[in-house]
């Protein structure tokens, strides 16, 4: 029950989701005991849990067309934009830019100038 209702408030994006005190305290139990919980029963830590899913809505905004990742970050509770790219990059192999340019068509990077 505790660590469903962890994931549920992850998944939700609940604004307590974004720290392991705050969703602690929603579940009114100790951070110790749900992060202790949610790893036995998940096999994963609470935080690698909540950056996929976070990634997961990044990747679904960058192929909506999220222009601005400092926007997108600041919207995903990232600090700031390499927060963004770092996690992105460590949970999928490439930077959100390089998706961007596999995902979308037409996204082939910057424009080259003429020689």
């Amino acid at each position: 029950m505790l660590v469903a209702a962890a994931r549920e408030a992850i998944i939700e994006g609940a604004r307590e989701s974004a720290g392991l005190c705050p969703l602690a305290g929603l579940s009114q139990t100790s951070p110790y005991r749900l992060s202790h919980a949610f790893s036995r029963q998940m096999g994963v830590s609470l935080t690698r849990y909540r950056n996929r899913v976070r990634v997961g809505r990044a990747m679904d905004r960058l192929v909506e067309g999220e222009a601005r990742l400092s926007d997108l970050a600041a919207d995903l509770g990232f600090s700031d934009q390499a927060h963004l790219t770092r996690t992105v990059r460590a949970h999928l192999g490439h930077t959100p830019t390089a998706l961007r340019r596999l995902l979308v068509p037409g996204t082939d990077g910057p424009p080259t100038l003429p020689t």
